[in-house]
């Protein structure tokens, strides 16, 4: 297992980050206490240090369980954790990025977490309400406080992000040090603005659903045993309507048969996409049910994908051309922009 540093934080992490989503029964896609204990034993066992988790798994008992298991190793772990999306849907201000949410769900985590700290924090998602001089304000008085150590930022507009940062720095509060998105072979929207931004203000990106919800485990696969359950269960979970398109699924048989060529799992192959096709490393969050799910994931990271089979994976499922990239990539641009002298000028930016 490789480790990579994260963003400004410093902090070294794990190439594969255990996602503890499926600790817990409650969301019906997860597992009981003893398997998903050895799911985290062998996480760490393989030299495993970065485990996400958040307030709303399983209704708390994904933190509750993860509190137990770490007790002994604590200091060794990278634990994140993160709030704003609602708890109790009943009151008002249950959810959403604002102070009051922060600090209650904050001392929450770290009563089911058994922690006097938690190493990374993150919001869930923008809540397009709270300031963002509050937000972030707020955000450094809990790092500051020694609740938290560091602060990340998912499901968050580009624009959001960089002015949260530029605000950050200007005031001298903490920064956002890592992005969690939602990123893998078929979902590749944010290859648009967030790789640009994640280098230009130095944060590492973390892929949530890096297998878009097992289409890219080849269980979807036609003739598959788990094609008609898994299609049905996925459906109902986020983004499953986009993700289950034909396009999609078509891309999902195109890397099932490169897999076979590799001679690796479908799964293998796309957690090894996403941490090979760019520099600095994007870090998949990978969750397993069972312990057999998450062995065949470990072994993602002694997949070596060649330049060839990277391009031939892209093809698959590119991202749109969007503007204002395409035009900015653009010859009849670079012309107009620099005229006579644009091979001179590009080559020496």
């Amino acid at each position: 297992m490789r480790y990579l540093k994260l963003g400004r934080s410093g902090l070294k992490v794990s190439e594969l980050c255990l996602g503890a989503m499926t600790f817990g029964e409650e969301f019906g896609i997860g597992a009981d206490a003893k398997e998903s204990r050895r799911v985290f034993d062998t996480y760490t066992e393989a030299g495993g240090n970065f485990i996400d988790t958040a307030d709303i798994y399983n209704r708390g008992t994904s933190e509750r369980m993860l509190g137990e298991f770490i007790t002994s190793q604590r200091d060794e772990l990278i634990v994140a954790s993160k709030y704003s999306l609602t708890t109790q849907p009943d009151n008002p201000n249950a959810g959403g990025n604002h102070r009051k949410n922060l600090v209650v769900s904050l001392e929450d985590s770290l009563r089911r977490l058994n922690t006097d700290y938690i190493d990374l924090y993150w919001i869930h998602g923008w809540d397009q309400s709270t300031p963002v001089a509050d937000v972030m304000r707020a955000l450094d008085d809990q790092v500051r406080a020694g609740k938290i150590l560091h602060v990340g930022i998912s499901n968050a507009p580009a624009w959001w992000v960089a002015a949260a940062n530029t605000l950050a720095d200007e005031r001298n509060l903490t920064a956002f040090s890592a992005l969690q998105l939602h990123y893998n072979l078929v979902e590749r929207s944010i290859e648009a603005d967030f790789n640009q931004l994640a280098d230009a203000q130095d944060m590492r990106i973390t892929a949530w659903s890096p297998l878009a919800g097992g289409l890219l485990t080849g269980k979807y696969d036609p003739g598959s045993n788990d094609e008609e359950r898994s299609g049905a269960r996925l459906a109902n979970s986020p983004m499953g309507a986009r993700t289950l398109s034909e396009i999609n699924r078509e891309a999902a048989r195109g890397l099932s048969a490169i897999a076979a060529e590799v001679g690796a799992s479908a799964a293998q192959v796309a957690l090894a996409w996403v941490l090979q096709r760019r520099t600095p490393a994007t870090i998949p969050i990978i969750g397993a049910r069972k312990l057999s799910q998450l062995q065949d994931n470990l072994a993602a990271t002694q997949v070596q994908l060649d330049d060839d089979i990277i391009v031939r994976l892209d093809a698959l499922k590119p991202p749109p051309d969007s503007y204002p990239s395409a035009l900015l990539r653009s010859e009849f641009f670079h012309n107009m922009m620099l005229g006579e002298h644009r091979a001179d000028l590009l080559g020496s930016a």
